[in-house]
């Protein structure tokens, strides 16, 4: 049996999503990337063929490419974020998701996860591990628990810090699995080199209509 994959997501809005790449091509195209990336973590997610939880926050039906992000959330099951902070949403989140065969939680920042990556992310759970995928930025994409209440220690993680790996390693006891490192797109910069990476992919598709 599979973990559910919990994926954390934002509606991409035009103005509130992916501002600092929106200084740079316009919050329209900026809103239209985001789309891309949790279109193609969408799609990673399903092949996997576990059991996925989207828990969303924002107005879907303001959001950039909402029909196409509605119909791949009709795969689904969908809940809302609960909380004040971001880590009181994210271990939420992981109890929302809990079917009592581990939780294996991804943001939609990382549109290059693999099915592979998620196959390592599940046998780190088998062995009775935690297990963490490292961001560059010194954040995490990836964050596996046996059970949903392993996350309460999210909300005194301090997050979107360099260290905050670190920190989210000591607060669930500092004995975890790492995955490779990968990089968030949180730059234009970024969504240049993870496009380069997935060619064919929306968010390929979405960086060529913006050099366009």
């Amino acid at each position: 049996m599979n973990p559910t994959l919990l994926v954390v997501a934002k509606a991409p809005v035009p103005g509130l999503a992916k501002t600092r790449i929106g200084q740079v091509t316009g919050h329209a195209r900026a809103a239209e990337i985001a789309a891309a990336a949790l279109l193609d973590t969408l799609a990673t997610a399903s092949a996997t063929g576990w059991p996925v939880v989207v828990a969303m926050t924002g107005q879907l039906d303001q959001a950039a490419r909402r029909d196409e992000i509605a119909a791949a959330l009709a795969h689904t099951r969908v809940v809302p974020q609960r909380g004040e902070g971001f880590g009181e949403r994210l271990a939420n989140a992981h109890l929302d998701a809990d079917a009592g065969l581990g939780v294996v939680q991804v943001g939609m920042d990382s549109p290059q996860v693999t099915v592979e990556d998620y196959a390592q992310a599940a046998a780190a759970l088998r062995r009775g591990s935690t297990v963490l995928g490292p961001a560059s930025d010194g954040g995490w994409w990836l964050l596996g628990v046996q059970r949903g209440s392993d996350a309460a220690p999210l909300p005194r993680v301090e997050m979107s810090r360099a260290d905050t790996a670190e920190q989210t390693i000591a607060a669930l006891g500092g004995e975890v699995d790492l995955l490779r490192t990968l990089t968030d797109i949180d730059t234009w910069a970024d969504v240049l080199a993870v496009a380069a990476e997935l060619p064919g992919s929306h968010l390929a598709r979405s960086v060529q209509e913006v050099a366009a």
